[in-house]
């Protein structure tokens, strides 16, 4: 494909998206959406981007990859994956971690796969990527508000409605503000077993996030009262990391301990 100019890139970003119900133009230069086919499209124009109109589109495999898969492309060794794969089992929640394209999305998707047959699962995401093979699978996504800034629905408003839909379990693609809160409060409330996914450069450091964001929500609970729901609402942290080859790897498997002081301990498993 060769694209002669930044005038084509324009009409071409304006022909995927406008489908979309989307516009992009000075007054709205940035669009992030999903095409009919699942895969995720970006697009950036001046006078945001600076060298001239930018178009990101990210294509899915068409099979989502489960846990064998990650074992055989080595992203984890067979007893870590068998290890993740029993704490899933047991209902444990888990909180994957990892920087920009490391595969936690991948990841979280491969080990919802553990999740029972007979389990009611709500998935949040902002955009729809993961994809189970499970039947009774509520899958909600947010809403982008319209050109006139109305009729927006964050994770939030999802989240809270994901309570009332009888979930077995909850996965929220990716917490990233306010709403880690609500997460932090449905694990503590009977939806044990759920899994999410954060930005972080390591185990510790997720929580540390967990916190910060939770406190993004506006709503005044001390700092102690957010570690404590922390320290008994999420039992595994999963590390995951991109190397230098392009290979994601998960580098470190810490569990929460709930009865020890400070404000986290980590239990690095070695497997």
């Amino acid at each position: 494909i060769q694209i002669r100019d930044e005038e084509e890139i324009l009409v071409l970003i304006e022909r995927l998206v406008a489908p979309l119900g989307r516009r992009i133009d000075l007054a709205n230069p940035l669009v992030d959406a999903r095409l009919p086919d699942g895969s995720r499209v970006h697009a950036a124009i001046p006078p945001i981007a600076l060298g001239g109109p930018v178009l990101t589109i990210r294509r899915f495999a068409a099979r989502p990859l489960g846990p064998e898969d990650l074992v055989r492309g080595g992203t984890a060794s067979a007893e870590a994956m068998s290890f993740l794969v029993d704490a899933v089992r047991q209902r444990r929640s888990i909180l994957v971690s990892g920087g920009t394209s490391s595969g936690k999305t991948t990841t979280l998707n491969a080990l919802a796969f553990a999740i029972g047959a007979d389990e009611r699962i709500v998935t949040i995401e902002d955009a729809a990527e993961l994809r189970l093979p499970q039947a009774n699978v509520v899958a909600l996504e947010t809403r982008a508000p319209s050109v006139e800034g109305l009729g927006a629905i964050d994770v939030r408003t999802l989240l809270r409605n994901a309570l009332r839909m009888r979930p077995d379990r909850i996965l929220v693609g990716e917490v990233r503000g306010g709403e880690a809160l609500d997460m932090l409060q449905a694990m503590n409330t009977g939806h044990r077993g759920s899994l999410t996914t954060a930005h972080a450069n390591g185990a510790y450091h997720a929580l540390i996030r967990l916190e910060t964001m939770a406190l993004m929500a506006g709503i005044d609970i001390p700092l102690a009262a957010i570690r404590e729901q922390i320290r008994h609402g999420i039992e595994l942290v999963v590390h995951q990391e991109r190397d230098a080859d392009g290979h994601r790897r998960i580098v470190q498997i810490a569990e929460v301990d709930p009865t020890r002081g400070g404000p986290y301990a980590l239990r690095e498993l070695t497997i």
